[in-house]
């Protein structure tokens, strides 16, 4: 039996290849004589390095850089040499997780730490740049990458805002981009999310996301006035409307600000990474597909990598089955994309704590006992 793994990180606990690996010894133990290929994926966030890196030829690339709260860190990105395209995950420079939640506030991080992988991986000469911008501390609206690449903010004083924060934003009164003009003339940007939400109001940037990365109420009106502002001055200055932009509002509003500073196309992260990895190729000739993440509930269905992989297993006629650490309720969406069942690995665990930090034995446990329950209807 040929069986494909194709899982996204398990958020805050484990990779996507570990993940994979500790799923496929489940399945050995029920199915020795399987053919497994574990397949990781990602969706654009937290992760997209961890598939890249499953490549063959594929170059990481250690950097010194900012972090979100401005303090000196050691990231990476990643390089293909044949394709000439450079992977970067914004959150391994401007990530949630590198701060503790006492540090978490989105008043006062920055992008400038992303904007310095960019300019790393500019001196490469790239045909490409592919920004997975999940898992961001900010709300900048990208403004703290812009400086690192070369834009100047200026506030009503004419004083430069050296390095912006999401609190900055509402100085802004003058842009000057000639520094950064010619910068990806030969080199395009993707940027690639897996939310559609816009760059202001009640589903924008500030309004949904800024709340998760520590923001209080009163600080998410500060921050959507200061969007507001910030998108007024793209427009003035560079003659883009970027306030409506579908899936401008992700990440703080990186992917606004990059598509009216830059050019940036936006992009749906499993398109990408599917291509990349070749799935769609590996799951024509599968007799079983196995995908899932740390949570599966309602929201999965649009746009998940997961959801994603569901689709196409339907698409060519395969079981699809999916492991995950908890599940929501309200499922039904799941079945109607093609996930056939739903295993979550709590069933075993003690508690969250414990689900956490053995995944992978959990992982292993819970994909035993879903081939052996299973096995009649594959």
């Amino acid at each position: 039996m040929k069986i494909i793994i194709a899982v996204n990180a398990f958020k805050g606990s484990i990779s996507s290849i570990e993940a994979g690996k500790a799923i496929s010894r489940g399945i050995r133990k029920a199915l020795p004589n399987s053919e497994i290929t574990i397949c990781p994926v990602a969706d654009g966030g937290d992760g997209l390095l961890d598939v890249v890196k499953s490549l063959p030829a594929v170059k990481t690339i250690k950097c010194k850089v900012l972090g979100p709260r401005k303090n000196k860190i050691i990231s990476e990105f990643c390089w293909l040499q044949e394709e000439k395209t450079a992977f970067i995950e914004m959150a391994l420079a401007s990530g949630l997780a590198l701060l503790p939640k006492n540090l978490r506030n989105p008043m006062e991080t920055t992008t400038y730490g992303t904007g310095q992988l960019i300019s790393k991986a500019l001196q490469l000469k790239p045909r490409k740049i592919i920004l997975g911008i999940g898992g961001s501390a900010t709300c900048d609206g990208g403004t703290g990458a812009a400086v690192a690449l070369g834009v100047v903010f200026f506030d009503k004083l004419g004083n430069i805002i050296s390095i912006p924060t999401g609190a900055d934003l509402q100085l802004i009164s003058r842009i000057d981009i000639s520094g950064a003009s010619s910068l990806f003339s030969e080199t395009g940007m993707e940027i690639i999310c897996d939310v559609e939400n816009p760059l202001l109001g009640t589903k924008g940037s500030a309004a949904i996301y800024a709340p998760q990365k520590g923001a209080t109420p009163s600080q998410v009106k500060t921050l959507e006035k200061g969007l507001v502002i910030f998108a007024d001055k793209v427009r003035k200055y560079t003659k883009k409307d970027i306030r409506k932009i579908k899936g401008g509002g992700a990440a703080g509003g990186i992917s606004a600000g990059f598509h009216g500073l830059f050019g940036a196309k936006l992009k749906k992260g499993i398109d990408v990474v599917f291509d990349l990895v070749g799935l769609e190729e590996k799951i024509k000739k599968a007799d079983l597909v196995i995908t899932g993440e740390g949570k599966l509930d309602s929201q999965t269905a649009y746009g998940k990598a997961p959801a994603g992989v569901a689709k196409l297993a339907k698409k060519h006629k395969v079981p699809c089955i999916a492991i995950c650490g908890c599940a929501g309720k309200n499922l039904s969406g799941l079945k109607r994309i093609g996930i056939n069942s739903v295993w979550p690995i709590c069933k075993e665990v003690k508690n969250a704590e414990d689900s956490m930090r053995n995944a992978k034995r959990y992982l292993e446990i819970t994909a035993e006992k879903a081939i052996n329950i299973q096995r009649g209807d594959i």
